[in-house]
């Protein structure tokens, strides 16, 4: 989030009469709703512009809109009152650097007015190469490298460097780890590397690293490196085409590294200004988008997604994305639409069929999405132990349409590819439990499930659920009451721990349960009216209404027989 505004108005926004305008910037700075809050940080700053905490936050916003232009007068507002802002530096580099202004990005870097320890070295690498300048760039990113820590960084922006500059195989004595031993390197790192091997005229290297690193998964951009290496192609290194591409690099790898180690806010202006500076940078895209959607901003997250163009190779994951941002803001019309025509339009990709029936089976659309999963599973041929997810989601939607027979097969066929899977072990045994169907077995599934996942409220509730089938009411209870500590708000399974204590006789108990599954529902699966009808009559009158066996404790030899 942004940095939040102290509890005191400034004096001149209360002499003004601008308490609300203040009052309003602090709310949208808090919810990092940034548009919002540049508005009233403009009104607010007219009346007190030398105020560190709005400029830094106004900077802040205008950046994480992906609008760093705006960010510059309140940043050079800072520096011109000697303010020491690492977003104002950030956005004052990132100016420089984006109208080509390499000799004054240079003095900055190298007077002290940097962004950081990290970022400043790599762009001083970097800028230096803009100006045509080898050795100082080398010098820069050598620096770096024997630096604690940073290592990775220098070595890895140096071997970018040298095959930029065509010097193929020092870049790859780099990557290979001839140099200093292994690097860590990302999805980008190893298709740098590839498209290096490849410029080599070693395209059987390039090709037995992409299989070891990817798999043979289906993926436009691999699938493009891959055809073009069988051909006998070499494809150019286009990772970074001008130095501009390596000063972008630079903030995406650090933003990258960063996601959950740092706030937000500063990971976020890191990729904006991985795109400012390279504006079909997908995968800094890709990450300022999922960044603004953890922060509740699905219409920028969406704008961000939008700018992916069709002919990019992450299009697919970008209109993934944009449909997630766009129902997230309350467009579910708009976020279907958006997957139904990427389904049109890169059939050939199962994970697109399986995005699309992820989204329809929440919209609770279970025919559509059965038919999505079915094209998602002809596509990805001879099933893998991370496929388990394709067949557990056509499972759900085969139950909870009533087909059984189909549901249960899908499920098992996600064991046999994960077979400790909690969450499939949960629901095919939680399902048998509620059919009365092989409920040893569903014992069995549902323990697994919990040694898996020991935390897990919803399994743990399936664990005592199976107790409660089996007639083991004191068992079920332990598990309930576990299950309802752990989630405390939930209406199933405060539903269930009522029937539990109306088992054992604790009557009152009940009622005040199922008053409160009451009050927190209603919810999918839950019979709020089942519930009601318990509180006016009891449980034994309703399962005898319903036709169902009634309560009573398992003996040891009738507890045996449930299972059958």
């Amino acid at each position: 989030m942004l940095t939040v505004l102290p509890g005191l108005l400034p004096a001149s926004a209360a002499t003004h009469g601008h308490t609300g305008a203040y009052l309003s910037a602090r709310s949208a700075i808090t919810a990092n709703d940034f548009a919002a809050a540049a508005g009233y940080l403009d009104r607010v700053l007219q009346h007190d512009p030398e105020n560190p905490m709005l400029l830094e936050n106004a900077i802040i916003a205008q950046i994480a809109m992906g609008n760093l232009p705006a960010a510059l007068e309140p940043a050079l507002r800072m520096e011109s009152l000697e303010l020491a802002s690492q977003p104002g530096r950030l956005a004052v580099i990132g100016n420089l650097l984006v109208a080509g202004a390499h000799a004054e990005a240079l003095d900055a870097l190298q007077d002290g007015r940097g962004a950081g320890p990290l970022i400043d070295p790599l762009l001083r690498g970097w800028t230096s190469l803009a100006m045509g300048r080898m050795t100082p760039a080398l010098e820069a990113f050598d620096a770096l490298a024997q630096t604690r820590g940073m290592e990775a960084f220098g070595f890895y922006h140096k071997a970018l460097a040298l095959a930029h500059a065509g010097d193929l195989e020092g870049a790859e004595d780099i990557l290979s780890g001839a140099v200093a031993g292994p690097l860590p390197l990302t999805r980008r790192g190893v298709l740098a590397r590839v498209q290096i091997l490849s410029q080599l005229d070693r395209a059987e290297e390039a090709a037995a690293l992409m299989a070891a690193s990817f798999g043979e998964a289906p993926d436009p951009e691999l699938d493009a490196l891959r055809s073009a290496l069988a051909a006998g192609e070499a494809p150019a290194f286009d990772i970074i085409a001008r130095p501009r591409d390596g000063m972008a690099e630079v903030f995406f790898d650090i933003a990258n590294a960063l996601q959950g180690e740092a706030a937000d806010s500063l990971t976020l202006m890191l990729a904006r200004m991985a795109q400012a500076l390279r504006p079909d940078h997908a995968p800094a895209t890709l990450l300022a988008a999922r960044l603004l959607s953890a922060m509740d901003q699905h219409d920028l997250a969406a704008a961000a997604y939008a700018t992916v163009t069709q002919d990019m190779p992450m299009f697919h994951l970008a209109e993934i994305g944009r449909s997630e941002a766009l129902s997230r803001s309350g467009d579910t019309d708009a976020g279907r639409a958006v997957l139904e025509a990427l389904a049109e339009i890169r059939a050939d990709l199962p994970s697109v069929q399986i995005a699309l029936g992820d989204f329809l089976r929440r919209e609770r659309d279970f025919d559509a999405a059965r038919q999505a999963y079915d094209r998602a599973i002809a596509l990805l041929g001879t099933p893998q132990p991370g496929h388990w997810i394709v067949w557990y989601s056509r499972a759900i939607t085969h139950e909870r349409e009533d087909r059984w027979p189909e549901a249960e097969a899908d499920f098992r066929q996600a064991l046999s590819l994960n077979p400790d899977q909690p969450h499939v072990l949960n629901y095919l045994g939680y399902t048998l439990v509620e059919r009365r169907e092989k409920l040893d077995e569903a014992l069995d599934m549902i323990e697994r499930a919990v040694a898996g996942e020991p935390e897990n409220g919803y399994i743990i509730d399936s664990l005592g659920w199976v107790f409660f089938r089996l007639g083991r009411y004191e068992e079920a209870l332990v598990q309930m009451e576990r299950a309802v500590e752990l989630l405390p708000a939930d209406p199933i399974l405060n539903d269930h721990l009522g029937d539990v204590y109306w088992a054992l006789g604790r009557k009152r108990e009940a009622a005040f349960q199922w008053r409160r599954a009451l009050s927190f529902g209603p919810a999918d699966d839950l019979d709020m009216e089942r519930i009601r009808r318990k509180l006016d009559i009891g449980l034994d009158r309703v399962l005898r209404e319903e036709g169902a066996d009634p309560l009573h404790p398992a003996s040891a030899a009738a507890g045996a027989g449930h299972g059958n």
